[in-house]
């Protein structure tokens, strides 16, 4: 670890934290249905979507109603774009004339893509038409975004209304956040990355002559527009396999620093949000006090494990005056350009858009940097995390840490003057609970049927750590991947879908009840045994409970893996 990469890290979160008001009080006016900047260009667009589309903006729902627009929209979604997929051959925008999608990896895509996970099986560049990658992919990277930001919101409002029956309207919310913040930041970033070198255009692929005087196919496309909307709704489904570390999707550092930026940005933002929308700024600051503290723990642990580089260099009989291990820290399958700091960096954010920035892939890291990755996700990417759910995951964990301190002090747990009671418990308790169930089950299939024994590139801790990442990331909706695994195949096409599906849609029902169950409830004054929810205590307690419920659920499972993984490599390297 050296000085120059702490400063790295601290003017990231620097610059990210200078980012939360503005841009949460831009939201919040959005959400609210305020004028804002944009108003007066996208204010008569937004009408004409909803003369359309037969939407009445002043019409709000019940959450059974939200869920449901919901749920039809992410089923009319992923219908259509598996019929883009399978259809690619005889549509236009294809210069280089690739074949069908099979059925099974356009299932996996298509529900990849509805759900804001985009795990991708395939190689893009030679997998995916133009018009697959832009009326397919990139579209829904701007849908799954909206459609998490919008059940964030519909939660907040449960919090901060009073005797209320509804949560809003999802196609509002939907058509608001997209039309007025994903997309005008998409435009004006967009045109950045382009200044900056990254190709947008319809062309067909080049061809090069190498100084060997070999051929050399470069892909070109419409790279840029789907860059940007990757990042900032932390998507991922990059248009190159390998991700923001080939230079045509990050060509400098500058573009390397914006789309770390883009990652986080909405995510921390919507903290803010939180406090205004519940009158009370000072409880998104405390949400993203605990964000914070896991995200640069995280930061530091593989930010430490990576810089003195591969233990299993002291093995090789390497001139250690020399190389000291590797004195750049462990740079394997990682991006040469951004190094170690920005490595961990991106390690801990923790996204399939990231996972390439600079890890080619996660399998390149040691074993205990690559278990924290595994960690975020597992715990729902609270860490400011897939945008949207990050927030409410955390929110969830929040409703248990003050209904465990209720109990502390034998009292009626609350939050924010609502009374937290057995139905927003077991709630909160079933969306949670449902990640390990998904990660643990699929991940068990995986290990004693020859299928899933097939994938693992490795065998011993390894192998199976390839196995419970693919499923920590498909349940998490993440997307990333280590490397060693080979997942184009009928059996984890399919079983990582079904985790996908699961991960997203069976923990936003029974969080959509919450959020009606609290919008119900009258806000009560607080009292002298109040338990205060804007500070220190409140922090500690909330990081306690996600420390206590992570342990229990994932632990035995980790244990197999990178922990077993890390003394297996010290004990050989002390032999």
């Amino acid at each position: 670890m050296t000085f120059n990469g702490w400063i790295q890290i601290a003017l990231y979160f620097g610059l990210l934290l200078l980012t939360v008001k503005p841009l949460g009080r831009y939201m919040t006016d959005v959400f609210e249905g305020k004028r804002t900047f944009f108003s007066f260009l996208l204010r008569p667009i937004e009408r004409v979507i909803y003369a359309v589309c037969g939407v009445n903006e002043t019409e709000e729902q019940h959450w059974i109603v939200y869920g449901v627009a919901m749920l039809l929209f992410s089923l009319a979604g992923f219908v259509s774009l598996y019929a883009l997929m399978r259809l690619q051959a005889t549509l236009p925008y294809n210069p280089q004339h690739f074949p069908a999608v099979s059925e099974h990896l356009s299932f996996n895509t298509a529900m990849s893509f509805i759900s804001n996970t985009n795990w991708q099986s395939y190689v893009p560049e030679t997998t995916m038409s133009y018009l697959v990658q832009m009326a397919g992919l990139t579209v829904h990277n701007f849908l799954s975004a909206a459609t998490g930001i919008a059940l964030a919101v519909a939660l907040i409002r449960g919090f901060a209304r009073r005797s209320a029956q509804t949560v809003g309207n999802f196609w509002v919310d939907l058509t608001r956040c997209a039309l007025y913040i994903l997309l005008p930041l998409s435009i004006v970033v967009g045109l950045f990355f382009v200044w900056q070198g990254m190709p947008q255009n319809l062309s067909a692929y080049v061809d090069a002559t190498t100084l060997e005087g070999g051929k050399q196919t470069i892909a070109l496309g419409p790279v840029a527009s789907q860059e940007v909307i990757k990042m900032l709704g932390t998507n991922g489904g990059g248009f190159f396999n390998a991700n923001s570390a080939h230079p045509f999707e990050n060509p400098n550092a500058i573009t390397n620093l914006v789309q770390i930026l883009l990652i986080f940005s909405l995510g921390a933002a919507l903290t803010n949000v939180f406090g205004r929308m519940v009158g009370d700024q000072r409880q998104g600051w405390a949400i993203f006090a605990v964000m914070s503290v896991l995200f640069l723990a995280g930061t530091t642990v593989v930010y430490w494990a990576e810089a003195p580089g591969n233990p299993a260099f002291a093995s090789m009989h390497v001139d250690q005056s020399v190389t000291a291990w590797q004195p750049g820290g462990n740079m394997e399958g990682k991006e040469v350009r951004f190094g170690i700091a920005n490595s961990a960096l991106f390690s801990t954010i923790t996204t399939d858009a990231s996972c390439g920035a600079v890890n080619t892939m996660h399998d390149s890291l040691t074993p205990l940097g690559g278990m924290i990755p595994m960690i975020n996700i597992q715990l729902g990417e609270i860490i400011f995390g897939g945008v949207g759910s990050g927030m409410y995951g955390m929110l969830l964990f929040a409703i248990v840490a003050v209904f465990v301190a209720g109990l502390m002090v034998g009292r009626t747990p609350e939050y924010l003057g609502k009374k937290i009671e057995a139905r927003e418990v077991k709630m909160a308790m079933l969306a949670i609970l449902i990640l390990p169930l998904s990660i643990l089950g699929f991940s068990a299939i995986a290990t004693v049927l020859p299928a899933g024994l097939a994938g693992p590139a490795n065998a011993g801790p390894h192998g199976y750590s390839e196995i419970l990442y693919a499923y920590t990331s498909a349940t998490g909706n993440n997307g990333s991947a280590f490397a060693g695994i080979s997942a184009n195949t009928m059996f984890y096409n399919v079983t990582i879908g079904f985790a996908m599906l699961i991960g997203r849609f069976l923990m936003i029902v029974p969080m959509l009840a919450v959020a009606g169950s609290l919008a119900e409830k009258k806000i009560l004054a607080p009292s002298a045994g109040t338990f205060p929810t804007d500070g220190a205590l409140f922090v500690g307690l909330v990081i306690g409970v996600i420390l206590i419920v992570g342990g229990l659920t994932y632990f035995p499972a980790l244990a197999l893996g990178p922990i077993v993984e890390h003394f297996a490599m010290l004990a050989h390297n002390l032999y």
